[in-house]
């Protein structure tokens, strides 16, 4: 089996199972591990290791959670009903800045763009004595 793919994402065959679980969008480590357990897939073997019936389990439990495009449409659904009742964190969301209470005076430039608001930081050197 050279490529195993997964609610529609290729995993990579060298990786171990459960570090290439988590390339699906909604599964971390912890879950990934949870699946594994109730697959009865012992010795976390690599991917290209995995025979038909531990790929079918796999499926079967994964189909179970919600992942990749269904989880992602969650969010973004419950981001767009925060903006539209006019909540706190869906004003936050809209104007780009930090939602979860992060201070924003220093710290945030990832999210402000990187912009530089001080005194000394655009100036350039002074010229040279004519």
């Amino acid at each position: 089996m050279p490529v195993l793919r997964l609610a529609g994402i290729n995993l990579p065959a060298k990786k171990r199972i459960q570090v290439a679980l988590t390339y699906l969008y909604g599964i971390g480590p912890s879950l990934a591990g949870r699946i594994i357990t109730a697959a009865k897939i012992a010795g976390n073997p690599r991917v290209e290791e995995l025979n038909e019936t531990q790929v079918g389990k796999l499926r079967e439990l994964i189909d179970k959670h919600q992942v990749e495009g269904d989880l992602k449409r969650e969010v973004l659904l419950n981001i767009k009903r925060l903006k539209e009742i006019g909540a706190y964190r869906g004003i936050r969301h809209s104007k780009n800045l930090p939602v979860r209470g992060q201070r924003t005076r220093t710290n945030s430039r990832t999210v402000r763009g990187n912009v530089r608001r001080t005194m000394g930081s655009g100036r350039r050197a002074p010229a040279e004595k004519t």
